[in-house]
Parts: structure tokens; C-alpha cells; sequence
């Protein structure tokens, strides 16, 4: 008799020879997406591990640097839980769920260490907000230190988890954990292809050198993605929060970095220009290959107000989801992507909009790669 897997199972070699797990094909004529999701099974109660699944989810609970409200360390996790919760039909990818999808175990030392380092960082943060700094207080510069060196490592440990899948053929997405988390799938997706761009949702331009003085700061992901050489281009859209240097930085970029802003998005809309004539705006602007990097605070703040540093303004889920449908009707191929700075409040209100984003976007991203 078949035994039904629970979610630590997915994760791991079987060590019981008298139990034979189903194979892919048994486990999709098995399963009935119509019904509530099985939490025995992995994410979205999908009842398919990593070696099946077609798109691999690697989540990294971390918020060391975050300069506002911590919690996004807590998003991997919350997301994983409100999956259960989204339906599995899709209308415009019939039977995206066969594909698969699997989530990779949350590292209990990553969100241990975040935690251990987050209250180094505010301490650090509370003596550079009182006009203190490094170069002067010992304290501090064994602080900033300790944390470039653990940011670094922790970018390593992305980069090698990423590497691992790609190179069996899977399609990555990253969960944060803060927008500093995934630099590593930027890098080993610059091992893998020559040239790619940076498809860039955020309220935030993320373009701050060492900002705080945190060498891999969540405010500085943006300018050390563009470090990495085969980065050809980055484009930013709904920016509506940044400073006079990052604005400077795009206006010297010449070229390399284009940014829609939220202003210049909603003026022409009101001047009469549809979402649809500017997606084709920015659709010109992208090469073939994309990696799409999504902070949830590019959204209106009514459908992530948990998270670190809410603005004012944004787009509506569906506006996100037609701009990436669109790119992939383009022909365009988005190699990779993460979805960062979920924070989950008290109703996970917060988990719950990621997670149809995430299912929708992992569909889509498939899709562009010839998945399904």
C-alpha cells in the first residue's frame, strides 16, 4: 500500500527498502488539485520533492541589515504555510501544478545566525543614528566586521544551493529574508550565462554604497549586483523612494541602469498612456534573458503593510503579473527569480498575497523556459 509522505520526506533520501515511493506520473494521476491542500505534502501541498519538481524554491531567513522593521527573516516559513491556502487552477497555464514545485528545508543555522547578528545591527545602527561611526568606535567596527564577513558567507551558501540546482536543470526562485539575500543567485546565474539583465520590482532604487556601512546591506543589493559583469543592464520599476546619489548613479549609468519611477508611471497614466503601452516601454528596454528580482514593497503598501520599509503608491498584484506574463508572451526567457522583504504580520495577510505571487511567477517563469 502506498504511504502517504509527509514534508520531511521530500527533503530526504528514503532509508525504509519495504516502502516504494511513487514515482512523478503516479503522484500526478494521484492527486487531486481540487481539493484543500495537504499539508503533509511540500509547498502549495504539492506531493512532488526536489529531484521532480521543475521549479526549486530556496529559502533564506535573513534581515541582518534591515534599517526599519525587522521580520522579514520570518517570510519564508509564512509564505510556506499560506501556500496551502492557494487554489492550483491557473487559466492561462493549463495544469501548471504538474510541473512541480518544491521548496528546500528553511536552514535552521541561517535563521539563527540572522537572529544572533540582527540585534548586533541595531545596537550598531542605534550608535551610528547618535552621529557615531566606525572609523572611531572599536565597538561598532568589530560589529560592521563580524556582519560583512557573515553577509558574505551567506551569499556563498546561496550562490552553492543555487549552482546545485541549476545544474541538474531546475528553474531557482529565491524567498528573503531581506532584499540583501539573493546576490548569490545573481552570481551563479553569472557562472551559467554570459549576459543577462536585472528586472528590478521595488519601491526602493537599492543602489546605496555599504549603506550604514554594511558592505551587503538590503540597500545596497542593487549596486553590488552591478559588480557582477554579466549584469548588462538593470532596470527598476515603480521606484518612488531612493536618494540624490542613486538618482545621480542612474543618470551617469549611461545606459545600464533604467528606472521607471512610480511618478513618471502614474503621470502617464494620467495623462492616458494604459499599464499595457508602458509594460511595452519597458519590455524595449530588456535584453532576452532576465532575472526578475520582486520586493514586495514595489505593491501598493495595502497588500504588504508588514513589511520593512512601506511606502506610499506601488502597483496592484495583477499589475506585476501582467507585466511578467507579457514579457514571457514577448519571447523573453527569465532565467531566475526571488521574491524578498515579507514580513507577516499577526493575520498574515502579508504571506498570503506573496504566495499566490510566488505560484503565479514560478508558473510563468516555467513557462518562459519551456517547463510547461
Amino acid at each position: 500500500m502506498d504511504r502517504i509522505l509527509n514534508r520531511f520526506d521530500y527533503f530526504n533520501t528514503f532509508t525504509d527498502p519495504s516502502i516504494r515511493p511513487m514515482n512523478k506520473l503516479e503522484k500526478i494521476k494521484k492527486f487531486d488539485p481540487n481539493t484543500i491542500g495537504d499539508t503533509n505534502n511540500n509547498i502549495f501541498g504539492l506531493p512532488f520533492h526536489a529531484d521532480e519538481a521543475e521549479v526549486i524554491i530556496i529559502p533564506v531567513p535573513w534581515e541582518v541589515t534591515v534599517s526599519y522593521s525587522a521580520g522579514t527573516a520570518k517570510g519564508p516559513q509564512a509564505i510556506y504555510d499560506a501556500s496551502y491556502q492557494v487554489d492550483l487552477f491557473d487559466p492561462y497555464i493549463k495544469d501548471l501544478w504538474k510541473m512541480g514545485i518544491a521548496m528546500d528545508a528553511v536552514s535552521k543555522k541561517l535563521r539563527t545566525t540572522s537572529k544572533r547578528l540582527r540585534k548586533k545591527a541595531e545596537k550598531y545602527i542605534s550608535l551610528y543614528e547618535q552621529g557615531q561611526n566606525p572609523a572611531s568606535n572599536k565597538t561598532m567596527k568589530n560589529i560592521q566586521t563580524e556582519i560583512n564577513q557573515a553577509c558574505k558567507e551567506m551569499n556563498g551558501w546561496v550562490k552553492s544551493k543555487a549552482l546545485q540546482y541549476m545544474n541538474k536543470n531546475k528553474v531557482v526562485a529565491l524567498l528573503g529574508g531581506d532584499h540583501s539575500t539573493p546576490l548569490g543567485l545573481m552570481q551563479a546565474l553569472a557562472e551559467k550565462h554570459k549576459s543577462f539583465a536585472i528586472l528590478q520590482i521595488d519601491a526602493h532604487a537599492d543602489l546605496r554604497d555599504a549603506y550604514e556601512g554594511f558592505e551587503f546591506s538590503h540597500a545596497s543589493i542593487m549596486f553590488n549586483a552591478l559588480k557582477i559583469p554579466q549584469v548588462s543592464k538593470l532596470i527598476q520599476v515603480g521606484i518612488r523612494d531612493y536618494c540624490e546619489a542613486e538618482a545621480i548613479l542612474e543618470k551617469k549609468s549611461k545606459g545600464r541602469i533604467k528606472t521607471f519611477y512610480d511618478r513618471s508611471i502614474k503621470t502617464q497614466q494620467y495623462e492616458g498612456k494604459t499599464w499595457a503601452d508602458i509594460c511595452g516601454q519597458i519590455i524595449r528596454e530588456l535584453p532576452h534573458k532576465i532575472y526578475l528580482s520582486f520586493d514586495i514593497d514595489g505593491l501598493d503598501p495595502k497588500l504588504c503593510p508588514h513589511t520593512g520599509t512601506p511606502v506610499a503608491g506601488g502597483f496592484e498584484s495583477e499589475e506585476i503579473l501582467f507585466l511578467v506574463q507579457k514579457i514571457v508572451e514577448s519571447g523573453k526567457q527569465i532565467l531566475a527569480f526571488d521574491i524578498n522583504e515579507v514580513a507577516p504580520g499577526k493575520d498574515e495577510w502579508d504571506a498570503n498575497v506573496a504566495a499566490r505571487l510566488l505560484y503565479r511567477i514560478a508558473g510563468l517563469t516555467a513557462k518562459s523556459n519551456g517547463k510547461v
